[in-house]
This record gives structure tokens, sequence and C-alpha cells, in this order.
């Protein structure tokens, strides 16, 4: 087989609340980080050990605007998408590099802000367990 393949699926949750930055043509990138947790058992001791993983998420455009509008830290998301690791020098003139997951798909798995509105409005959509290509 011939070709690669750059593809990351990850069910975790958020560290921390989405930051947006608005572009002046109207695009929008959003990050957060995304916790994912790995336990075992270990074989001695019998003691149990839960690693965690962080994770950059970047998300753009509408995809940013929606985790905006209804996740907060601890929410639990799915998300596909791509790694990306950038470049770029600090001002004394040292590389430095981020590794990052850029975002195609996601589906909220549970988010408090949804689970709000629908306690004050029955009218609204909910985007709740939908899958949101981007």
């Amino acid at each position: 087989m011939s070709g690669s393949l750059n593809k990351v699926m990850l069910i975790g949750h958020l560290g921390d609340d989405v930051k947006i930055h608005h572009f002046e043509g109207g695009g929008s990138i959003g990050r957060f980080p995304l916790a994912t947790n790995e336990s075992y058992t270990k074989k001695d001791t019998g003691e149990k050990v839960t690693e965690t993983e962080w994770h950059n998420i970047v998300v753009r455009n509408k995809a940013a605007e929606l985790c905006l509008k209804y996740l907060s830290k601890g929410d639990r998301i799915y998300i596909e998408g791509k790694i990306k690791t950038r470049k770029w020098k600090t001002e004394d003139g040292n590389d430095r590099y981020t590794t990052e997951i850029n975002v195609d798909q996601f589906t909220f798995l549970s988010t408090k802000k949804i689970s709000e509105s629908q306690n004050t409005s029955d009218n609204d959509t909910n985007p709740e367990n939908q899958d949101l290509p981007f």
C-alpha cells in the first residue's frame, strides 16, 4: 500500500473553555485543550492507574462559533481531525513547535450549556449528539 493517512479520533473532556479569535475577513479560529484518559491495573500491586493525555484542539469558522456557544470546561466531545505541527520563532530567535488536532468533524456528547438551554426553551434545535462536519 502506498500513500499515508493522517486521521485522529478522540473522545475526551474539555480542560478549559473555548477561546476564539476573530479575523478581519470574517473568519474565526477556536482553541481548547482536550483531556483523554487511559486506565489500567498494575499486575504486581493491583493498583489502578489513570494516565491523562492532553491535546490542543483547533476548530475554525462556524465550528468554532458552535463550540464557543455550546461547550464549556468539563464537557465531553468526540472529534475527528488531523495532526498538524506548527513552528514559530520566539522573541529571542529560538524555534518552538506546537502539535495540534485540526478538527474536521465533531459530536457533542454532553454539554452543560445545552442542558441549561433545554430547561429554558423547548423550541430551540438541539445540536447535542449530532455529527457536525466542518
